[in-house]
């Protein structure tokens, strides 16, 4: 997910200085945005715009002003807090993982992923909670033990 504000812009710079970028811009920008705009932009070196960037799905939204868009994006971040840490983990992972495989294989790779994740009960709790009418309370991931 990408934000900004209305005076960002966008470029890849190093066409201006005579070099290939190598930093892995040429290799995600034309999996976000439209190939023909992904090179006019790495060919050029212009500067792509908030605005024009938000069309093209560069960024999901532009906000007016910094300010707006710390509150802005904090409040979408407190919004996906609210839901399960493991659902939003496995979310995360299947989407990175079919950014780069077949449909196929991101659905087996889902598929084993879904079989050792409704062991923790967040299901359980979100239905509950619905039920009660209360905020759904959840466990936190443990860290990794290498990370401990």
């Amino acid at each position: 997910m990408r934000y900004c504000s209305s005076d960002a812009f966008f470029c890849v710079q190093e066409i201006n200085i005579g070099m290939t970028a190598d930093v892995g811009t040429l290799q995600r920008l034309p999996k976000i945005i439209p190939e023909g705009i992904a090179r006019e932009l790495a060919y050029t070196g212009d500067r792509m715009p908030a605005q024009r960037a938000v069309e093209v799905g560069l960024v999901n939204q532009v906000f007016d002003d910094h300010a707006a868009l710390v509150e802005g994006t904090l409040e979408i971040a407190a919004r996906i807090a609210t839901h399960s840490p493991l659902a939003i983990w496995g979310t995360k992972e299947a989407i990175n993982y079919s950014r780069d495989h077949s449909v196929a294989d991101s659905l087996r790779h889902i598929a084993g992923w879904q079989s050792g994740m409704f062991v923790g009960g967040d299901m359980a709790e979100e239905f509950v909670a619905k039920a009660e009418g209360r905020a759904a309370r959840f466990d936190e991931i443990p860290p990794r033990p290498d990370d401990a």
